[in-house]
């Protein structure tokens, strides 16, 4: 009997056991579930080499960030740095030689369905110039399956191109190729948008309105804008969140406002000024001109300074912080990589 108790209990025990391993697998697959969906992109360690031998390129390397659903993403960096390559390996026009992308939590590889949920404008709008405007969108969206004579319609006004629309596009300047290509990048409703260089060509007014549409694209419908743009200044006043990539690796990213408090340009005019840039040097980076020097700080850093100059019997004349610009937190961050990898040569 006693026998029999214990068997029974032992059992118990073990089913007991099974029933919460399952239950902690398929809490932990929701939560992982939930997390992947939160983010429109993710790329995971992905790299990409181009040639063999001595023609071996190494485009993209290591390459890991996260996009949250509803974000405008500035995909920063200088020419040859890997924009491109990353931008079609998310569109599945090329493939990694190593790591994953995924949209919406699923790998974007052989996967029709989840490219239906993406619209893109990459290197420059393409269209049939023999045709008008509106005939080029009717065609793309007849065989991308999503014609909707209404939505064309409102597409074209919201890219400001409604009373050129039925003109033929050769006699379109580039600016207007652009505003085309964006109504074209929205044809199918999509949830993410990839947009490469979409203010090329357009005029500050232009440039202004592409800004507000893309603003408007993410607050009012809800989409993701992955964004990559040489217009720094742009990028800064329409971008939620930022990756700098330099030869092919990232060098930086995060919420643009918290890149761009975390430093400052401190701003003195002091005297004497040689003896000033050696008090600060050890510690923050400083460029001097004539009577001024600008020193790379958090603001938080300036009581210090001026302590120190005081202490050291420097006349201080004038203090003035400013904040950082992107294009100069752009530029810090591609030197120091540069360097990094000089250094490592």
């Amino acid at each position: 009997m006693w026998n029999r108790l214990a068997k029974r209990n032992c059992n118990s025990v073990i089913v007991g056991w099974q029933i919460t391993q399952l239950l902690n697998y398929l809490i932990t697959h929701l939560l992982l579930s939930a997390m992947s969906q939160s983010f429109a992109i993710q790329l995971d360690n992905v790299s990409k080499t181009f040639g063999r031998g001595r023609k071996r390129v190494e485009a993209v390397r290591q390459l890991s960030l996260a996009v949250n659903t509803g974000q405008v993403f500035g995909f920063l960096g200088p020419n040859g740095a890997g924009k491109s390559s990353t931008i079609r390996m998310m569109l599945d026009l090329i493939r990694p030689s190593s790591g994953n992308i995924l949209l919406y939590g699923r790998s974007v590889q052989n996967n029709p369905a989840l490219m239906r949920r993406v619209g893109a404008l990459v290197e420059g709008a393409a269209f049939y110039d023999f045709l008008t405007g509106r005939k080029n969108l009717e065609i793309l969206a007849r065989t991308g399956d999503c014609y909707d004579a209404n939505r064309i319609q409102t597409l074209l006004a919201q890219v400001g191109m409604a009373d050129r629309a039925d003109r033929k596009v050769q006699g379109y300047s580039t600016g207007m190729k652009q505003r085309l290509g964006l109504a074209a990048a929205l044809l199918n409703d999509p949830d993410l948008v990839i947009l490469d260089e979409p203010t090329n060509g357009l005029d500050p007014a232009g440039i202004q309105d592409v800004r507000h549409f893309i603003r408007d694209l993410a607050e009012k419908q809800g989409k993701t804008i992955f964004l990559s743009s040489h217009l720094l200044s742009e990028v800064e006043q329409v971008c939620d969140q930022v990756g700098i990539i330099h030869n092919g690796r990232l060098v930086q990213t995060g919420s643009v406002a918290k890149l761009l408090s975390a430093q400052a340009i401190i701003r003195l005019e002091v005297a004497p000024v040689d003896r000033a840039m050696g008090l600060l040097l050890p510690r923050w980076g400083v460029t001097a001109n004539g009577r001024w020097l600008e020193v790379q700080a958090a603001r938080e850093d300036v009581p210090e300074m001026v302590q120190q100059l005081v202490a050291a019997e420097v006349q201080i004349f004038q203090v003035v912080v400013q904040q950082q610009s992107l294009e100069a937190l752009f530029l810090a961050a591609t030197a120091v990589a540069s360097a990094a990898e000089t250094a490592h040569a």
